[in-house]
This record gives C-alpha cells, structure tokens and sequence, in this order.
C-alpha cells in the first residue's frame, strides 16, 4: 500500500481549511455524497473538494467554490479503471467514442493481449521511406494533442515487436533478432508504457517459446514493468498456460497480470478453481501474480482465431492463400476436427455457441448476430466451409462472440482477492454503430455493479469499486490515481446505486447504460448528469 494511502485510511474524514486569500476558491464542491475512498473501509457521508485537478478535501467543507454540485446522497468514488483495453486500436477513427466514459471509466490500459499500435511492421510503409518510424510514445503523443476523453495508460504488444523484427515467422529468433527485440521493447518503456502484454493464441505471439518470453520480460525488471498476459490457453490447457505466466514472472523477478481470466467450454468449467489456486500459491512465493475479469459469459475475438497457429504464418494474405488451396484447407479442416494438445475454439465451444459480431462487406452484414452453425445452414453448407468463405470474403477481416463460460465459474473468479476489473473492448460510438460486438463495450462496469452488487450480492460496493479503482492503481503504480484521499488527481465518478445497469445486449449491444450521472477527468467535467460534455480532459499516463 502506498505511505499516502496507509496515513489517509485511518481517517474517514479530512477536513479542508478555508483560507482567506483568493486563491483559496476551489474549482468544485461535490456536496452531500455517499463517499466510497477506493479502500475496503464502509462508504460515509461527506463533500469533495477539487481545485487545480486534484482533491484537496474530502469531509464536511465550508470553502467557496466556483462550483457546487449536490449530490443528493448519490455514491461519489474514484474513477474506474479499465485494466484491458482495446481503444488504442481504433481510438484514432473514433476520438470522440463516449461507450468507456459513460460507464465511469477515467483511465484505460491499453496495448493488451500483445497488441499495440506501435512499433510497426518491418514491411510497413514506415520502413519504406515514406515516412519516419513512430515509437509508441509518439504515436501517445500525437493522440494527446487531438484530445483524449479518458486517460490512456499504454502497455507494449509483443506481437507487434515481435512482427517488427521477425514478421509472422513460427522459428524462435536469432541472436540479433531478439537483441533487437530488446531494444524495441526497452524503447517503450522509456517513452513511458507501463509495461509489455503478450497474445500467446494470435499469431505471431503463439510462435514464442518461453525462453524468448522470459527474456523479453527480463527487460521489464529495471522499470518496474507490468508483464500481461493473455495466456496460451483458457481451455484444457488454462492450468498449464497459467503456470507458464507465473513461470515468466518467476524466472524475469517481474509482476504478473492474467488478462480476463476464465475456462472456456463445458467440458472445462470448474478449472478456474485449480488455476486460482496456482496464482494463490505462487503468491505464498513471492510472485505478483493478478489477474482482470469481464462481468460476462461469452467473449469475443477475431474470426480467424478459429484457424490453426501454423496456418497464419507469413500474414494474413499466406493464411487465405492457404484457404484458397485444397490440399492445405483439407489439413486446416482436420486440424480443427482431431484437435490438438492446444486449445481448439471450435471443439471447445461448437459451432453454434459462435455467433458473427461485425463484417466489412455490405452483403454479408444481415450474417452479423447469427451463429456460424446457423449461417452454414442459410447457405446450405457445412460449418468448414461457411467459416472458410466467410475468411475469404472479408479478406481475414471479421469478429465473433463465443458463448463459452458458466456462471458458477464468473462468480468464483469475480469474488476472488487477487482479480480486478476491465472491458476487454474498443472506443466505439453509438452515433455511428458499426456490427454487433461484444456488449462488454459499452456495459461491463454499470453490469457490475447493478447485476452482481445490488441485485446478486456477489460483491460489496466496497469491494467491487476497490477492485476497479484502487487495487489496478496500485498494481499499475499509480502513486496519485485509485483513490478519493487528499492530493490524489480528481478522477471522480457519481453514480445511482438503486439506478446503474448496463443496458446493452448481445442482440442490440450499442446502448449506454443508465445510472453513471458524473464524470470528472482530471477535475474536469466529462459527463454531467447522464451526458457527455465538450470537454476533452484525458492524458496519457507514463509510468516515469
């Protein structure tokens, strides 16, 4: 726990002295809330001041203030943080995307499931002289001038570093290669990533050995970096692929995130008790070892996930060269049907349990929503060959949703000490809906704490708003962000406990949730009463 933190929790109220001069008006009052610090400690009642983008009183307060806003009793806590973003992916098409604001979320994490937006591809235009390479923190930078709605705190992907250096090649890398590897990665950290994420089921993060990993992740150590993983497998193998983090973390002397930790298919529910348990015991050794959740059954992922590791080597345009040859789609096709050691989407979750989210061509958009079983059938053929035009047609391109976990095991993860909270989703905006992606986009928070607080009782509002504000600063290295205690950033958020739900479905999934009334981004107003402002307040986070 960080030494601010230890000598604010001992008291529940802090007291802002009025001075005299005229610099003592604060920026805003929030007046008569239900003030949850962040902590585990019982919510009372209080005001909060802000002034210069931070807290500086939290209690009963009497200074003038530019502002006042009466909350009426609505609950006042640190703003969310959502541990696994995808924004930074499509952020630059939709800057203006209100679905993570609207859910209370003040900070993103970006670059996870070892994808990040930087470094590029060796055979990218970059590379050809048409213009300079970006490094991660210029491409951080130049989003920042734009205007950001929420803060971004970017991790590095492998696969991008890995591609940069070796494109999609399934070989382990030379001497130089991984040098070089190194260098990319330590580039990052420099410019301010909070750490490095792998993707060890896409291509080419599943080409890693865990020597490469373990080497990679040394770099992290002089940093204080975090290493984030989505893991080799969540299926038959989650226990296996979860020993192999802790493994990383273990051998580098690193902290450790399992990104949206599950077990995936039927056959395997009921795993998540035996992989949380590794990470209990790893932690008994001395590992930092956590993990992120999604308040979900299903997940959600590309379309070309369903096809074999080996099959993607060499890129996209090899992997549908591939499909469009018979010998090597017939050894795809077997692949699939006999299994593997690895995990295998399609005998773990069945045809019908994966629906189509999003296409590109016009033609194929009345497809989005169906399951792949039920699209075989509209177009009178079997599964295979439905999943293999549908990767042609959208030239590899196209999403889908997995109905693939059990409640029970949802439960178990989320009342766990050692799991936090995160989206998994993108910066999309309902002014312009494009598919039907996951509902996670726009609900995970709100579904938290209406589905799983107030109406289940799986958790307490203490506990569940602690797990998505002060237990992710903490692992981030936040010093000033989690919590609501004096000198802390002004990251706020207001909420209606009887009112917060999500209200987005798998069937019509670009819908706000209610409930969420204010905003502040760094003491500035972001949402107000339901709304989103003009206001633009984020920054990106660096972690020196």
């Amino acid at each position: 726990m960080h030494k601010a933190v230890a000598l604010n929790l001992h008291c529940q109220y802090i007291m802002y002295n009025k001075q005299k001069e005229d610099n003592s008006l604060l920026d805003l009052v929030l007046k008569g809330g239900r003030i949850l610090t962040g902590s585990e400690t019982p919510w009372f009642a209080g005001d909060v001041g802000i002034q210069g983008g931070r807290i500086v009183g939290i209690g009963k307060i009497e200074a003038p203030a530019r502002r006042t806003i009466d909350l009426g009793g609505l609950v006042a806590c640190p703003g969310f943080i959502d541990m696994h973003s995808h924004s930074d992916l499509d952020i630059s098409i939709n800057p203006r995307a209100v679905n993570k604001l609207l859910q209370g979320i003040t900070t993103e994490v970006t670059g996870n499931c070892g994808l990040s937006p930087r470094p590029e591809n060796r055979v990218s235009n970059y590379d050809r002289g048409i213009a300079p390479r970006q490094t991660l923190g210029d491409f951080y930078d130049k989003l920042e001038v734009g205007g950001l709605l929420t803060n971004l705190a970017p991790l590095v992907g492998h696969g991008a570093i890995r591609a940069a250096v070796m494109g999609y090649e399934t070989r382990k890398p030379q001497a130089g290669e991984l040098k070089e590897m190194k260098a990319l990665l330590e580039e990052a950290l420099v410019g301010g990533a909070f750490g490095f994420s792998t993707g060890l089921i896409y291509a080419p993060g599943s080409y890693a050995k865990l020597d490469e990993l373990i080497e990679l992740a040394g770099v992290l150590r002089k940093y204080n970096g975090l290493y984030a993983s989505h893991i080799r497998g969540e299926s038959g193998t989650l226990a296996s692929s979860v020993e192999e983090a802790i493994e990383i973390g273990r051998r580098a002397r690193i902290k450790v995130q399992i990104s949206h930790h599950k077990a995936c298919g039927s056959r395997n529910w009921g795993l998540v008790n035996e992989s949380l348990k590794l990470i209990e015991d790893a932690r008994e050794e001395g590992i930092d070892v956590t993990c992120d959740q999604y308040p979900y059954t299903a997940g959600s992922t590309t379309l070309r996930t369903c096809i074999p590791p080996w099959a993607h080597e060499g890129g996209i345009f090899q992997m549908l060269e591939r499909l469009r040859t018979p010998e090597q789609k017939e050894q795809i096709r077997r692949d699939i049907e006999e299994g593997s050691e690895r995990d295998n989407i399609i005998r773990d979750v069945g045809w019908v349990n994966i629906a189509l989210a999003s296409v590109q061509l016009d033609e194929n958009k009345p497809l989005e929503g169906m399951s792949l079983a039920d699209i075989a059938e509209l177009r009178c053929t079997d599964p295979f060959t439905t999943l293999f035009d549908l990767l042609i047609e959208e030239a590899g391109q196209g999403t889908i949703i997995l109905f693939e976990q059990c409640e029970d095991d949802l439960r178990t993860v989320m009342r766990h000490q050692t799991v936090m909270f995160g989206t998994d989703g993108s910066s999309l905006s309902p002014r312009s809906p494009a598919g039907k992606p996951h509902p996670r986009n726009y609900g995970a928070y709100p579904r938290i704490l209406g589905k799983y607080v107030r109406e289940e009782k799986v958790l307490t509002p203490e506990e569940a708003v602690r797990k998505m504000t002060s237990f992710p600063a903490q692992k981030l290295g936040l010093v000033d962000r989690g919590f609501l205690l004096q000198g802390y950033c002004a990251d706020i958020v207001v909420f209606d406990p009887d009112a917060i739900q999500d209200k987005a479905t798998y069937e019509d999934p670009h819908q706000l949730p209610d409930g969420i009334e204010y905003v502040i981004v760094n003491g500035v107003i972001a949402v107000e009463r339901g709304e989103p402002t003009e206001a633009a307040p984020g920054c990106v986070l660096r972690l020196h």
